[in-house]
């Protein structure tokens, strides 16, 4: 049946707010405007916790909270980058504050609306009113979306965009981010630069250097973030996708530097406070990263942002610093985290990691050269990744600095670093995880100079003129390692020079088998498992999206597919 903007009646609400008379006068409005059910909540923590279990229709939330450093701006920021807020849910900012950068830090992270106090029962009810309109209007592009037709979506934001259609603008953000996503970079620059020139907006500026950035225009990226910082000083999220933008162009102190000041603009965000810690566990700062990744999993442990990750890191760092009860408290940490997770492949694995290092702990030398070799044996596997090859260097790392070295082991790195040396910033994190034993580090950082030599022979061969010789020899030696960036050079060259090459259909299907299997589109390689790219706007597929707002009637079960949800800064 058709849904009424002001029909609230099977709705569930959620009030947060510190002040009970506040609370209390908002529990009332909305119980006025016959809202079936009203949760309270006193704190930005117990909200998180109640979010990421049930689904709630309207969120009304303060912007401060006395005696927390954590803001309803914070709330709503990790609550989105973590996909934890479904499109259905209206979240309304209520506050005290007026002042033009909290109204865009709305706008920025796509809030529903902003209620200034002291408001009337009339002010609420006509921003719910909007709001849920508003989502009403949008449906057929999100239920596009739910059902994995991102050409419809895509093509629905862009005719509401060029009509001018009720809520254009944020059709827009919803269509550029479909085209970024699915690797159109151009079209998605194109229509963010379309919205600059409508309306300046810091989001779409964002998106330009985030679409240069995917398209590996690195250099244009950094310039085009450095001057949106110029214009926009505080906007966390440029910070980050500059890190990113700092890393990949191998600037690692101005990386990290970038990713500092993100999260202390966000102090309470798992997922900014996670990827920090992370970073500068794989360049090497193992005392800060001590630090950072303690706080964050104090932080985020009743939090499904908390990624597995954190805790296998935290306890290699507990594990060297032969911390035994600091060790263990990660494994009891661990496990928790790990029961509120579905991907069982990555649990098994990351769960493994963690035994083996209570293994080397309690001297049970065997057990842990036992688990190693078992994982090992998946290192040329589809399912080994990025993540799985550092923890095993990592692993073998510890067992050579306690004189505990495997027969097999030069081989084995050698195996891990031919296969993920794909770019020399990478390479760096590959060998930050060995960084214990320098000489395991060195071996990998060997293998890069490795891949660009045969990358270059085979190029050369397609500049004298046979670009067949290219293909077969980077498909050769894209079989043997595995590697992404061979792989991907043997396709970009068959396209290339696809008249020129006799048998060109066969070749074809070898390497579109190996680039499925070990080097799919846009893949890249993450630090953990985070949820959102900095400046993404949230597009929840396949069952997310479902959860209708009342009376919306949900789509049929969509055939399974590849999922539009982002990777990590790198």
């Amino acid at each position: 049946m058709d849904l009424r903007p002001d029909d609230l009646s099977t709705s569930q609400a959620m009030v947060i707010d510190s002040h009970a008379t506040s609370r209390s006068i908002l529990v009332a409005q909305l119980r006025d405007f016959g809202v079936g059910k009203v949760v309270q909540c006193l704190s930005t923590a117990h909200a998180r916790r109640l979010l990421e279990q049930e689904r709630f229709d309207v969120v009304l939330c303060e912007h401060h909270f006395d005696g927390s450093s954590s803001s309803g701006q914070d709330l709503v920021d990790d609550l989105r980058r973590n996909q934890l807020l479904p499109f259905s849910t209206v979240f309304i900012m209520v506050t005290a504050e007026a002042t033009y950068t909290k109204v865009a830090e709305a706008a920025e992270s796509a809030l529903d609306g902003y209620l200034l106090k002291p408001h009337s029962a009339n002010n609420l009810g006509e921003r719910l009113y909007q709001a849920r309109n508003r989502k009403i209007s949008l449906r057929g592009i999100f239920e596009a979306v739910d059902n994995g037709d991102f050409e419809t979506a895509a093509n629905l934001c862009l005719k509401r965009f060029e009509a001018r259609g009720p809520y254009w603008l944020y059709a827009a953000r919803v269509g550029a981010e479909l085209l970024l996503r699915t690797g159109q970079y151009d079209k998605a620059q194109t229509l963010y630069e379309a919205v600059i020139a409508a309306k300046t907006l810091p989001w779409a500026k964002l998106g330009v250097a985030r679409s240069l950035l995917d398209a590996g225009q690195t250099a244009k990226a950094t310039n085009a973030i450095e001057n949106l910082l110029g214009e926009n000083p505080k906007y966390a999220d440029a910070y980050d996708i500059l890190g990113r933008a700092q890393f990949e162009l191998g600037k690692y102190d101005l990386a990290m530097s970038s990713y500092q000041m993100a999260v202390d603009m966000a102090p309470d965000s798992i997922s900014r406070s996670q990827n920090l810690g992370l970073m500068m566990y794989y360049v090497g700062d193992r005392k800060q990263a001590e630090k950072v990744l303690d706080r964050t999993v104090r932080l985020g442990l009743d939090s499904k942002m908390l990624d597995c990750q954190t805790l296998v890191l935290l306890g290699f760092i507990r594990l060297e610093a032969n911390d035994r009860k600091g060790l263990q408290r990660c494994y009891e940490d661990f496990k928790r985290v790990v029961e509120r997770s579905n991907d069982l492949p990555r649990n098994q694995r990351l769960s493994n990691i963690m035994t083996t290092l209570l293994s080397i702990q309690d001297h049970q030398s065997a057990q842990a050269v036992q688990t190693v070799r078992e994982l090992a044996k998946g290192a040329k596997s589809a399912e080994f990744d990025f993540e799985s090859a550092s923890n095993l260097l990592a692993l073998v790392s510890v067992l050579a600095q306690g004189t505990i070295r495997l027969d097999e082991v030069e081989s084995l790195i050698d195996t891990l670093g031919m296969r993920f040396c794909t770019t020399r910033p990478l390479s760096e994190l590959l060998a930050g995880s060995a960084a214990g034993f320098p000489a395991y580090a060195e071996r990998i950082r060997a293998c890069h100079p490795q891949i660009a030599k045969i990358t270059e022979s085979a190029m050369s061969l397609s500049l004298r003129g046979d670009p067949k010789g290219a293909v077969q020899d980077l498909v050769a030696h894209g079989n043997a390692t595995l590697n992404a960036k061979l792989i991907e050079t043997a396709y970009l060259v068959l396209q290339r020079y696809e008249d020129k090459i006799e048998g060109h259909v066969g070749l074809m299907q070898t390497v579109q088998d190996l680039r499925t299997r070990f080097a799919p589109a846009n893949a890249r390689s993450v630090l953990g498992d985070p949820k959102r790219q900095a400046g993404q706007l949230m597009l929840r597929t396949g069952g997310a999206a479902a959860r209708n707002l009342p009376g919306m009637k949900p789509p049929e079960p969509p055939e399974p597919r590849h999922a539009i949800m982002p990777t990590s800064p790198t």
